[in-house]
């Protein structure tokens, strides 16, 4: 495939988002995690790990990545939408990897549509955004917060105070990333830029706020698990934060999901450890986890 960007229609705006392609053999596609520092590059180290077997495609979520994003009221219909169309202009996939909330969207678009996404691979998956895990629970002034954030001069203000170089080195070291010196200033940089890009603060801001939660509680999270009859593999490092990590073991408590916890690695093991995440893909995709720890 030679595409490098997808055209996404919302809300009477048109949204061109990124698309990386790599290797030769079966799709696998891969979505990253919706982040205020998430583009698809976090997946081009695992892409190059698997390229020697599979057509890996790695695309942006629309409102985050590295290109200029419209300023749109984004909302978890925008998403659910988005993965409903790539599914179907992007040849079927033997597999998706689904990271962080993409996982839960993809949880959602796979109980209502069995066989469209392949198998399910979701790495350190999570349904809750930061603000509401840190406050155990959704807070009616972040929904009015998230509007602010759109306005000409209170919303870049704003924004400012959430991403920015202190902020992002914090955020990277506490639940992110594991060894503390992986987000060098190379990596920094490159995380600043996706933070700078036009139009940036309307999505991001919401995703932190909760507002792009695909799911309202953990019960309606597990239901959705549940009535999902394609293979699933929950993967994720044995260093994930402590809150995100009890979803996870909540999730891989249920008959349907098989699971790996790796040996090292937080909320990006997939970009931090490239290696350890396509080796259980690798195996999943070829029916060889089954042996997998629970």
């Amino acid at each position: 495939m030679t595409l490098d960007s997808l055209e996404f229609n919302w809300r009477d705006k048109t949204i061109h988002v990124g698309i990386d392609c790599r290797g030769q053999g079966p799709t696998i596609l891969m979505l990253p995690a919706l982040s205020s520092i998430s583009t698809r590059s976090e997946m081009r180290p695992l892409g190059e790990q698997l390229a020697s077997n599979f057509t890996t495609i790695a695309i942006d979520w629309p409102g985050f990545g590295d290109r200029p994003r419209p300023s749109v009221a984004w909302e978890p219909d925008a998403y659910r939408a988005f993965l409903a169309q790539i599914l179907q202009e992007l040849p079927r996939p033997t597999a998706t990897v689904a990271a962080g909330h993409a996982a839960g969207y993809l949880l959602c678009h796979a109980a209502e549509h069995p066989a469209s996404a392949g198998r399910l691979c979701l790495v350190a998956p999570t349904w809750r955004g930061p603000l509401p895990t840190m406050m155990g629970g959704r807070r009616t002034m972040f929904r009015y917060i998230s509007r602010l954030v759109d306005l000409p001069v209170v919303g870049p203000a704003l924004y400012r105070l959430n991403v920015n170089r202190p902020m992002i080195r914090l955020m990277g070291r506490g639940h992110v990333y594991a060894d503390p010196a992986w987000l060098d200033e190379r990596r920094l940089a490159e995380k600043l830029a996706v933070t700078n890009a036009p139009g940036a603060r309307h999505a991001s801001f919401r995703f932190v706020a909760g507002e792009l939660d695909p799911m309202p509680t953990r019960e309606s999270f597990m239901t959705t698990a549940r009535l999902v009859i394609d293979p699933i593999l929950v993967v994720y490092g044995s260093a994930t934060p402590r809150r995100s990590k009890a979803e996870i073991e909540a999730l891989r408590g249920l008959p349907n999901i098989q699971s790996l916890e790796l040996p090292a690695g937080k909320l990006a093991v997939h970009e931090e450890f490239p290696a350890l995440v396509a080796k259980a893909v690798r195996s999943f995709v070829n029916e060889e986890v089954g042996s997998a720890p629970r």
